[in-house]
């Protein structure tokens, strides 16, 4: 029996630690988008390393967009891409499972 691929790479994304929780703020912030200092602040666990590894990785992925808006001070937000929003609706279908299913 052979392992679908698409769900392989799925979970090569979305089985990373930090990956699914970063795409999953991402989606939910009101206005699109988050500075790093916000998912720091708002994801306490992740190392500032770690989150600026995973923000390079998801971009890499094509799930995320870094957005530079030049000035004085230079700003840097990150908001989701169109594919990276296409997986808001798989990452809700797995919430849900773990409300009903976590102890």
């Amino acid at each position: 029996m052979e392992i679908c691929p698409y769900l392989q790479y799925s979970f090569e994304i979305l089985g990373k630690k930090w990956n699914g929780l970063i795409v999953h703020y991402l989606s939910i912030c009101p206005n699109g988008s988050a500075h790093f200092s916000e998912m720091k602040r708002d994801l306490p666990d992740i190392t500032p390393r770690s989150l600026s590894l995973k923000l390079t990785e998801l971009g890499e992925y094509g799930l995320i967009e870094k957005k530079v808006v030049t000035g004085s001070p230079v700003i840097i937000s990150y908001e989701l891409t169109e594919k990276g929003r296409s997986l808001t609706a798989a990452l809700e279908s797995i919430q849900k499972w773990a409300l009903q299913y976590k102890n």
